[in-house]
């Protein structure tokens, strides 16, 4: 079944989702006038050389980067995300791979999760997740992922997050409830700013 190989959450994500629906989604919100661009915005406010746009699904945020003139790759486990992603930015590298093992052949100045890839991740690979990403960050460099917080048994908390992050030598630099930098109020979103120091 579609998304199983991902994890099961994101195989029932797969089976609510029409994906042609939801890849011109962001383009009629822009349309109608909303902002959909914010985890570029923050992303872009770090002024990273060199950008990994992990779990990047159609590469919304990656082109977008590109756009503004960022150095950018993206990388997912669904590869029938990235073929909408390879249509519409062929000239960038869309890699198919597990984020908990894929070896790329370059470090970046800045990795971002912006689309829940916790949330939909297998349990037992968020850790190793988290380490393989920092394998691939320039000593410097800054890791920020956004996710929803769940009251699900199984859901990933920010202490079992922090955790991960804290084991691979990274420490907490920011954290906000959006993507636009409101402050993190305990809410049920979190973004969160890790850097490799």
């Amino acid at each position: 079944m579609t998304g199983e190989h991902v994890s099961e959450r994101w195989a029932q994500w797969r089976r609510d989702i029409d994906l042609a629906e939801y890849h011109t989604r962001w383009t009629r919100l822009e349309v109608e006038g909303k902002a959909t661009h914010g985890e570029a915005d923050l992303i872009a406010s770090y002024a990273p050389t060199s950008v990994l746009d992990a779990g990047c699904g159609m590469g919304r945020v990656a082109i977008e980067l590109a756009r503004r003139g960022f150095d950018v790759d993206g990388t997912d486990l669904d590869d029938d995300l990235l073929e909408y992603a390879r249509y519409d930015a062929p000239h960038l590298a869309w890699i198919h791979g597990d984020l908990s093992t894929v070896s790329l052949p370059r470090k970046y100045a800045l990795v971002a999760m912006p689309g829940n890839v916790m949330v939909f991740c297998r349990p037992q690979d968020r850790a190793p997740i988290v380490a393989n990403l920092v394998a691939h960050m320039e000593p410097g460099a800054v890791l920020i992922a956004g996710f929803m917080l769940e009251r699900r048994p199984e859901a990933i908390t920010l202490a079992e997050y922090d955790a991960a992050c804290a084991a691979t030598g990274l420490s907490l630099a920011d954290r906000f409830a959006t993507w636009e930098r409101a402050p993190y109020d305990d809410g049920n979103y979190a973004v969160s700013v890790h850097r490799n120091d």
